[in-house]
């Protein structure tokens, strides 16, 4: 028989399955780790922590499947959002850490790039605007202030890539993670820029010359990593690319118009195209299936799961009491709590930009923020508020694609750990006006990994029989009483942001200059 492996490097934590022929995941494995935050709008990680994470989740699912290494066919990895990438030197060793997604501290490289760079040709290039999200900010921030690295960069390896060399010795980088750095990829033509990378002052070297498709094998399994995962030599390798993509496809979103809401630390809300260059605030980046025709064009959230993570540690704690002492999940004990609180939450409006926000406002400097809290208030409805204002920024991301050449089907498949609870799907319904529809026993970007990692060695001929093995539970309708409601409280969120952000940005000056 042919199994099948997907890992995806995530944020806090790797996952991995371990698939038959017909898609039933036999074995699954997890490992978490941290986000460093040295400093304000700093995010960063090193690239030991995924390597560790993707031998033992690797090794885990082949021995809890009791699979024998030979029959199984192939390996594809995903990742988080990189930002940066991990500069490395000649002898490929980390020279500094990986300035991930969420690192905010390019501002200054941002705002000379807005000065001296036309930012239409930008777009008209790479599909993409400009940002400290993206990792060609981060990549010139580097320059400016690590010059002793800048002098040794080999190379700038995004986080699956970087895996897939540890596991192959081969260096590659796949469209999905290339098209996602911006500002030195084009798009259209489906390769590195040189014409953009000149301007920027970025050499095009940094960048590895073999570029590869998602479904294409990079390499075979080293003697150094058959010991650490417990596959066989040789094993093929696949870099499947970015994880909200590759969660996207594995959720059956294959053709034009399916759109998913991948609801992790951060919201990714993303859809299938062939229309590049649809709009300046959202993302776009090949898809990992038929890279050089099909688009993946997303708007995200930076905090979703995070903020909710938030809440239980620093209000929830009670709650996190009883899950140390009775074992009931603290989220599940909040969810309750809320369950009962009303659309709106009796007046409460939270902005959830507790790490700036990516689209569609694109604004480092925004900050989280409560509106409207009074003595009736109490913690299930600042629980319930903190979903809406998650699901507010879902909306707003929806409506960049009005009046482009974009077609959304008229369901929103959610997928990821906000999937699974009780009030959340819910809230995204009402807000947003779309049915959810929600997979059972989701297994997120991995599945999708195993798909790619089958079409790469020949095992599944079609990606389309995903669509076979997933099973969705019953459809999740919009409350035409409370989606009337959040209409209003919408207009009322987008317009709390506006009046708000030049004191956010002031704030945010204030402690920035602190630090």
């Amino acid at each position: 028989m042919d199994y099948l492996i997907g890992v995806d490097i995530g944020t806090q934590g790797t996952k991995a399955v371990l698939i038959d022929p017909n898609g039933k995941v036999l074995a699954h494995s997890y490992k978490g780790y941290d986000v460093e935050t040295p400093k304000p709008s700093w995010a960063q990680q090193w690239p030991e922590p995924w390597e560790e994470a993707a031998y033992f989740t690797i090794k885990s699912v082949v021995e809890k499947s009791n699979v024998d290494p030979k029959d199984i066919k192939g390996v594809a990895i995903s990742s988080l959002y990189g930002g940066s990438g991990i500069p490395v030197n000649k002898e490929m060793k980390p020279l500094a850490p990986c300035l991930i997604w969420m690192d905010r501290r390019a501002e200054e490289e941002v705002k000379w790039v807005k000065e001296n760079i036309d930012l239409e040709e930008l777009f008209e290039v790479t599909g993409n605007s400009v940002n400290s999200y993206f990792g060609f900010t981060k990549i010139l921030w580097m320059k400016n202030n690590l010059p002793q690295v800048w002098e040794e960069i080999e190379y700038f390896l995004p986080p699956a890539p970087y895996i897939v060399y540890k596991l192959t010795g081969e260096v590659a980088v796949d469209h999905s993670s290339a098209g996602n750095i911006g500002g030195v990829y084009n798009l259209k033509e489906r390769k590195w820029s040189n014409e953009m990378a000149d301007l920027l002052g970025i050499p095009l070297e940094f960048f590895p010359e073999r570029l590869v498709e998602c479904t294409e094998i990079v390499g075979g399994i080293t003697e150094q990593a058959a010991l650490k995962t417990g596959l066989k030599v040789g094993t093929p390798v696949i870099c499947g690319g970015v994880d909200a993509p590759v969660a996207t496809m594995g959720a059956g979103a294959l053709v034009e118009g399916n759109h998913v809401a991948m609801l992790g630390t951060s919201m990714c809300w993303g859809f299938i195209t062939e229309t590049p260059n649809l709009s300046p605030n959202l993302v776009s980046m090949p898809h990992c299936v038929d890279s050089h025709e099909v688009i993946y064009t997303f708007g995200g959230a930076a905090t979703a799961g995070a903020i909710l993570r938030w809440f239980r540690d620093v209000i929830g704690t009670e709650e996190l009491e009883v899950e140390g002492k009775l074992g009931i999940n603290a989220y599940t004990l909040l969810d309750l709590q809320a369950k009962e609180i009303p659309a709106g939450s009796n007046g409460l409006l939270v902005l959830p930009y507790f790490m700036g926000e990516r689209s569609p406002i694109w604004d480092s400097g925004a900050r989280g923020l409560i509106l409207g809290l009074s003595l009736v208030h109490t913690k299930a409805h600042l629980y319930k508020a903190f979903m809406e204002g998650v699901a507010y920024s879902l909306r707003h991301n929806m409506e960049m694609v009005l009046g482009t050449d974009a077609k959304l089907d008229k369901e929103l498949i959610i997928v990821g750990g906000g999937s699974k609870s009780m009030n959340w799907p819910q809230i995204y319904a009402d807000v947003t006006g779309y049915p959810v529809r929600i997979i059972k026993n989701d297994v997120e970007a991995p599945l999708g990994d195993a798909v790619l990692a089958g079409i790469a060695t020949g095992s599944i001929s079609d990606p389309h029989i995903l669509k076979q093995w997933l099973e969705f539970d019953e459809t999740i309708q919009p409350n035409p009483k409370n989606t009337k409601k959040y209409d209003q409280y919408y207009e009322e969120y987008k317009t709390l942001y506006v009046k708000t952000k030049d004191t956010m940005q002031r704030i945010t000056d204030i402690e920035i200059n602190r630090a």
